[in-house]
């Protein structure tokens, strides 16, 4: 499925795939993107905006302008998805696709932004669906789920993410454990999601480096 086509806003400028888009800071992002998951728990939706924009701004090398532009698209997917068992999936996901459509356009990047936006939306819902198994939650179909993503969207090989995402959907367990004993702000479970994010996106970088000079790109 798509969604409606998105034009790039005016002032958004191209830049190039082997730019910032590839070359983040991995302490950076994993702490903001840690206060994000809690302003979302917390259903905090103005901290969620400025923990969005701080995201948007160090992991995608975005300028201000588009940094905006796709912490608004972050923020409606998120609200959209947040209500549970009456979300609304596919609204959700034409914004992340819109959100998608931008980042492919200001990278030349050949990566599908719909099929990114499924991908994204497939691993919310494994998420989900283990946050009310009686089992636990399944970490490795959260991490077959977030590989996909990745190797999707940086166009990687999928075994070369792993890591990370097993290392992310850990600090999801972590939230998890966090959600359940009451989103308490002092808990060190917060501090073992903020390291186990660090760690993710650390090996991400790593993965998505080896993968340039393997190709020559780097």
């Amino acid at each position: 499925m798509s969604g409606p086509a998105v034009r790039v806003t005016p002032g958004l400028h191209r830049r190039s795939a082997a730019g910032s888009f590839r070359t983040f800071d991995p302490r950076i992002v994993g702490v903001l993107e840690c206060a994000a998951w809690s302003a979302y728990y917390r259903r905090d939706w103005p901290a969620f905006a400025v923990s969005a924009l701080r995201v948007g701004r160090h992991a995608f090398g975005l300028s201000w302008k588009a940094t905006i532009h796709c912490s608004w698209l972050m923020l409606r997917a998120n609200q959209l998805w947040a209500p549970f068992p009456d979300n609304d999936a596919e609204r959700s996901r034409r914004m992340m696709e819109r959100f998608y459509q931008i980042i492919q356009r200001l990278y030349d990047e050949p990566f599908d932004p719909a099929m990114a936006a499924d991908l994204e939306l497939q691993w919310w819902r494994v998420h989900r669906d283990g946050q009310r198994c009686t089992d636990g939650p399944n970490g490795p179909l959260l991490a077959d789920a977030l590989a996909r993503l990745y190797a999707h969207v940086y166009g990687v090989p999928e075994p070369s993410v792993r890591l990370a995402a097993e290392e992310r959907a850990l600090a999801m367990r972590y939230s998890d454990d966090w959600v359940r004993e009451g989103c308490h702000q002092d808990s060190a479970l917060l501090a073992h999601e903020r390291d186990a994010l660090v760690r993710s996106y650390a090996d991400l970088l790593k993965a998505i480096q080896r993968h340039r000079r393997t190709a020559g790109t780097g």
